[in-house]
């Protein structure tokens, strides 16, 4: 390709919005533009490198058994009514209605129409394990789209979803998918930590996540500090991880309240403006881990627990108890109430319901909204919280004995410093942003959309599900984070636009005609080239060459093709410095070191 024939508008200055390495870079080496808040439109270099990533999202999964469709982006909103979605998404579904006054989605995920697509064709048992994937277009009406293709609003998804007889089956489908995301980021060039956690609205028994390490992740990761080689890898992402309890939770109330026999009765104290732990502690001489803190959470859209019927409900409150030196991780709340989101209630609601302000609400005594309880609280039998008065606490509170909760569970938030769950050595932390995500769905959607099949007595199952995403738009932004310096984008060679970039000094004589069939010649052995024939200046060109990241720049100019022995300067964009190579051979060895660079990430 000429680079007089392309489409490739850079720019020297940034954008003024673009904040982070790959919105700038997309952005100036015209791979993408704007056209509204969170949409952008690829251009045509962009667009190469964006089909190389799809490309081998494809492969993988092809080689993994899975079968292509395509379900449509539209999808009747009848479909998200029966899985009970409609509701629980919240205000990221992009509702719409027809002519005919029908609801549509503007699909954010495709587990309904897959779902529906199954059921309508899913017999027997011999049709199972059932494996299909689609690569699509998605969106998702983000609050505050930001950093590009990052986080847009429309994006291109690769889902899969798997149907199974049993767990069993499920199980190997699931890590055989992990393997394949693994080679599927080793071959975009990216360095991938793979971590569990949280199904959030998707629901399942299973999840792990694929991150890129990045300063402006959406997402806090836990990762183990011991020594890789000989302690655990563990890492989980903030709203999924786990640590090395200080504590010895008890099993029941009834135990916890036979631990507390011996405790003193509770007792009202005066705490007059005494409304925080710090405050507690110093008013109490006492240590945050013997107060029970209490706060009011506001859950929207509740779904009924697992294997129970019944409606979503848009709003409920919950009194959360925790530990006082520990937080609450609203994920893992809102994955414990199986809510779409769940937030602090505001103050007004927290006094409407309670009886009592802010910083003095306690578990003793509240009846008017359900309990739920960290496991850490469980193993306080002398502890303090407040007594649903203003300016009164009770002390000597212990569980199973003044108070119980209608469900104990984990929901503490996991900091750095904290003991790994699996080694006890100190978990630290890094941002990240995550490219895939794979699930074991179980029956949450064939149960609600009434798909099933029969087995060899002809007897009707429900099939369970694994789901299988990546997003091509956040990886093909992650190469540029991890592989970009001051000059522009450095592309690994598997999803680089062109592979090789020639650039004549001036693009006549002896320059044009050896650059022409230098050209030729590679595209013969099936390397793709861009051939900068722009009457410009060396310095414009040399620019230009680095800023779009090709992996190689060959540079033919006249001093170097005179004398005896013509030779033109080849340079590897990862590299500093150039070198010259004799122009006969020049061809070949290009033809070898990118093939060698394919290979390395490929095998």
């Amino acid at each position: 390709m000429n680079f007089s024939q392309s489409f490739i508008p850079t720019l020297r200055e940034v954008p003024a919005d673009a904040v982070i390495s790959s919105h700038r870079l997309m952005f100036r080496a015209g791979l993408l533009r704007k056209l509204g808040n969170g949409l952008f439109a690829y251009l045509p270099l962009g667009l190469r490198s964006f089909k190389k990533v799809e490309r081998i999202i494809r492969e993988e999964m092809d080689a993994a058994g899975f079968l292509e469709i395509k379900p449509t982006v539209v999808v009747p909103g009848e479909l998200w009514k029966e899985s009970g979605r409609w509701d629980s998404m919240g205000e990221s579904l992009l509702k719409v209605k027809n002519r005919l006054d029908a609801d549509f989605v503007v699909s954010p995920t495709a587990e309904e129409a897959v779902t529906g697509i199954v059921r309508d064709e899913l017999s027997s048992y011999r049709q199972l394990p059932l494996l299909l994937y689609q690569i699509n277009t998605k969106y998702r009406d983000e609050i505050r789209p930001r950093y590009g293709v990052m986080r847009g609003r429309e994006f291109v998804m690769k889902d899969a979803y798997s149907f199974h007889a049993d767990d069993e089956s499920l199980d190997k489908t699931y890590e055989d998918m992990g393997r394949a995301y693994r080679r599927i980021f080793k071959r975009c060039g990216l360095s991938v930590i793979p971590v569990k956690a949280d199904s959030g609205a998707m629901g399942g028994s299973g999840s792990e996540e694929f991150m890129v390490e990045s300063g402006i992740g959406d997402n806090t990761l836990l990762l183990c500090g011991g020594n890789r080689s000989q302690s655990c890898a563990y890492a989980a992402n903030v709203e999924k991880a786990e640590c090395r309890d200080d504590f010895v939770p008890c099993p029941s109330p009834g135990e916890a309240a036979l631990l507390a026999a011996h405790t003193p009765p509770i007792e009202k104290i005066d705490t007059p403006q005494v409304k925080t732990i710090d405050a507690l502690c110093a008013f109490m001489g006492s240590d945050a881990k013997q107060f029970i803190k209490a706060l009011v959470y506001r859950a929207v859209n509740v779904e009924p627990a697992a294997g129970a019927e019944g409606p979503v409900v848009p709003e409920a409150f919950y009194a959360v108890c925790i530990r006082g030196d520990m937080e609450v991780s609203e994920a893992k709340l809102a994955s414990r109430l199986r809510a779409s989101e769940v937030s602090l209630a505001s103050q007004a609601d927290t006094e409407r319901l309670c009886g009592a302000p802010l910083g003095f609400i306690g578990p003793v005594g509240l009846t008017s909204l359900p309990v739920i309880a960290d496991a850490s609280v469980t193993a306080i039998h002398d502890g303090v919280t407040g007594a649903l008065e203003k300016d009164v606490h009770y002390k000597h509170v212990a569980y199973g004995r003044d108070f119980k909760a209608q469900m104990v569970t984990d929901v503490r938030e996991v900091k750095a410093g904290d003991g790994c769950p699996l080694c006890a050595a100190e978990l630290y932390t890094k941002k990240g942003n995550e490219l895939g995500h794979i699930f074991k769905l179980g029956k949450k959607y064939t149960t609600s959309m009434n798909a099933s099949y029969l087995d060899e007595n002809g007897k009707s199952h429900i099939p369970t599900m694994g789901c299988y995403g990546i997003g091509l738009d956040r990886t093909m932004a992650s190469v540029i984070e991890e592989h970009h310096d001051d000059d522009g984008i450095i592309w690994p060679v598997t999803i680089a636009p062109y592979q090789a970039i020639i650039v004549p000094i001036k693009y006549e004589g002896a320059m044009k005609t050896e650059a022409d069939k230098l050209c030729q010649y590679l595209e013969a052995a099936g390397i793709e080239v861009l051939l900068d024939d722009r009457d410009e200046r060396p310095g414009v060109k040399f620019k230009d060459a680095d800023l779009l990241g090709i992996p190689y720049r060959v540079v033919i100019g006249d001093k170097n093709l005179a004398g005896d022995t013509p030779k033109v300067e080849i340079k590897r964009r990862r590299e500093k410095e150039a070198r010259l190579v004799e122009l006969d051979k020049a061809a070949e060895e290009l033809t070898s070191n990118i093939m060698a660079d394919f290979a390395g990430l490929n095998g």
